[in-house]
């Protein structure tokens, strides 16, 4: 579509007539109507019924208006941001991540943007993966990150792009792991343990699995967020669940034990976007750096 045909439009729709139009454009009205007919030619229906003198719009010219104020609403909300942008002042690239994401894991994945060759200001917030897809629908953020796809009942127009996955390993605290008895998986059995919240793709996998290991352990404790998790499991309250590609940072950092590690039972971990194609150069970083160092690591061990 030529996006001049469709300005040309929107204005004699905004001004109610073609000779408003021309006048505002600086262009005679025979070149306004000749471009409109070239949008109707490209759009294969017409976009004004004549009615006596004057012009109404089609069902379908009242959809293309709609279509037309956002995207020019968008242009003049892009050049008045461009032109009062401070000379070096950071790019701002605003991604949120889901509170089910293990937080260094989302470090890790966020740590590209942080060496771009422009400065970048990230602004990170942490939340419901549903109210995040809410804001970047109405681009308030460039980028989500999750460990699901997009849930079939939340209703936005958003594309997933798969950075990777990882087996999970079972931590405990090492006064917690002395009292594991027999070999892993058997020994979870009667263990206290620590559940993901309800809202993350990995706890009715975990559940699944359990269910088919016939596996019994005592849930005494479910976390929305992967650090409260994570903070409970060090202090020995129960065993817990992170990505084996996590192993070594949670032995030496938060000071647990790995009892066992499952191929069966994957963490899953998306990048969300509004583009089907990816082009902001801090995604591109994220993504590429994910998929060719973090997680290629994982599946090469």
């Amino acid at each position: 579509m030529n996006l001049k045909h469709l300005f040309y439009f929107w204005k004699v729709a905004s001004s109610g007539s073609v000779v408003r139009a021309s006048e505002e454009l600086h262009l005679t009205p025979q070149t306004i109507s000749g471009q409109i007919q070239l949008l109707e030619q490209e759009l294969k229906t017409e976009l004004f019924a004549r009615s006596g003198r004057g012009l109404e719009l089609t069902e379908a010219g009242r959809l293309a208006v709609a279509y037309a104020k956002e995207i020019f609403s968008l242009k003049s909300e892009l050049e008045e941001l461009i032109r009062l942008r401070p000379e070096g002042r950071p790019m701002q690239f605003r991604v949120g991540v889901s509170d089910a994401m293990p937080e260094s894991l989302a470090y890790r994945l966020l740590e590209p943007a942080t060496h771009m060759p422009e400065p970048v200001r990230i602004v990170c917030p942490e939340w419901k993966l549903d109210s995040l897809l809410s804001e970047l629908a109405v681009h308030r953020l460039d980028l989500v990150l999750a460990d699901t796809p997009i849930p079939p009942s939340v209703d936005v127009r958003a594309y997933n792009h798969r950075l990777g996955e990882s087996p999970v390993t079972f931590f405990a605290s090492q006064e917690l792991a002395k009292r594991c008895r027999g070999p892993f998986p058997a020994c979870l059995n009667s263990m206290p343990m620590l559940l993901p919240g309800e809202d993350s793709a990995l706890r009715s996998r975990l559940v699944r699995w359990l269910s088919r290991r016939k596996l019994r352990p005592t849930f005494v404790g479910e976390f929305d967020g992967s650090a409260l998790m994570t903070a409970f499991g060090e202090a020995g309250v129960g065993v817990f669940v992170a990505p084996t590609i996590l192993e070594e940072e949670m032995r030496t950092r938060h000071g647990v034990v790995a009892l066992g590690e499952t191929q069966e039972v994957t963490a899953e971990y998306f990048a969300i976007s509004v583009e089907r194609r990816l082009t902001h150069p801090c995604v591109l970083a994220i993504t590429q750096s994910a998929r060719n160092r973090i997680f290629k690591l994982q599946a090469a061990d």
